[in-house]
């Protein structure tokens, strides 16, 4: 196996990670990014009102997997369920029509997308934040600037994902963990309407959080973390902010430290900005927007849940998840 390629489909993007599989000393393998992309095409929209996937929803995701189908052949990977893997969350999960979706993404890129649960999206992306750090951290050392147990937590368009575990034994890997329905896109449609959000349609969202986490903490101890470790498009665009980073730079975001004052200071401003405003910002993606300040305010009340003074944002979430599994499932054969 030279290539694979995992592809991420969820309420909000469409994620695309083209990795090069290198073989080192013995039989360890390193996976190392050929290309990675990212589309907003807000499969989810109106899903939590509809109950259903709409066609301009559809025809915008199946167009942006067509161009990566194109990427991945382009690699010289050859489309197959050996060697690509596409996972769909939240709003998948919660579609009437997903059979439209599941037939079209068969036709594009010849595998079905795996509509996977709420415990599988968690552990995926686990795996993906913590595959790097170092196996010490399995024995209770510190990883560098990290120290298990690691709080894995992964703010989607429709739903945040928490995982808690460490880097020990396969077995050992995830001790608790648990998706919940409080995502940036389904936040900011139930709640978050006028522009900027009125004070009173914050505290409602921010009652509506605090109730999740409070069904969160009956099964993962939030407050057990030794490090926090937020990924996906949330957590990235708040850690460049912090870094006034003029435009967006995955390798400097990459492992940011953004701390508790910040991350107050960062969410208030977004949430008294008008769109005119959060779009001037230099690493604001244009899809993002529109939900940045609710997935900011998620982000924000779950960092008061654990106690810690700091979360480190990851570049490496599901997608890498994905193609670890894919390695995975080959070395097994």
């Amino acid at each position: 196996m030279s290539g694979v390629a995992a592809i991420d489909c969820g309420t909000n993007s469409i994620r695309l990670l083209i990795a090069d599989v290198v073989s080192l000393d013995g039989d360890e393998v390193q996976v190392v990014d050929a290309d990675r992309r990212m589309e907003i095409v807000r499969l989810g929209e109106g899903v939590d009102e509809t109950g259903a996937f709409s066609e301009e929803a559809l025809e915008r995701t199946f167009d942006a997997l067509r161009g990566y189908a194109e990427a991945i052949e382009a690699h010289g990977i050859e489309l197959g369920p050996d060697t690509v893997r596409m996972v769909a969350t939240s709003a998948t999960r919660d579609a009437s029509n997903r059979q439209v979706f599941v037939d079209g993404v068969r036709e594009i890129i010849g595998v079905e997308p795996e509509v996977v649960t709420g415990l599988e999206e968690a552990e995926l992306s686990f795996v993906g934040a913590t595959a790097e750090l170092d196996a010490e951290a399995a024995d209770g050392e510190s990883a560098g600037d990290f120290a298990p147990p690691f709080l894995v937590v992964d703010i989607g368009g429709g739903s945040t994902e928490f995982v808690l575990g460490g880097l020990g034994d396969e077995d050992e890997l995830v001790r608790d963990s648990l998706s919940v329905n409080i995502g940036c896109v389904r936040m900011s449609e139930r709640h978050l309407r006028s522009d900027p959000p009125t004070d009173e349609q914050v505290q409602a969202a921010t009652a509506d959080i605090e109730v999740a986490l409070d069904e969160v903490e009956k099964v993962v101890p939030l407050g057990e973390a030794g490090s926090v470790v937020c990924v996906a498009g949330t957590a990235t665009t708040v850690a460049g902010i912090s870094l006034g980073l003029p435009e967006y730079d995955s390798e400097r975001i990459h492992h940011t430290r953004v701390s508790t004052r910040d991350l107050e200071r960062i969410t208030g401003e977004l949430l008294r900005s008008t769109h005119s405003e959060r779009a001037e910002i230099g690493v604001m993606h244009p899809g993002r927007v529109d939900v940045i300040g609710a997935g900011a305010l998620v982000l924000s009340r779950v960092l008061a849940r654990t106690g810690a003074d700091h979360f480190t944002a990851s570049e490496h979430d599901i997608l890498d998840g994905v193609a670890w599994s894919l390695i995975a499932a080959e070395e097994g054969a």
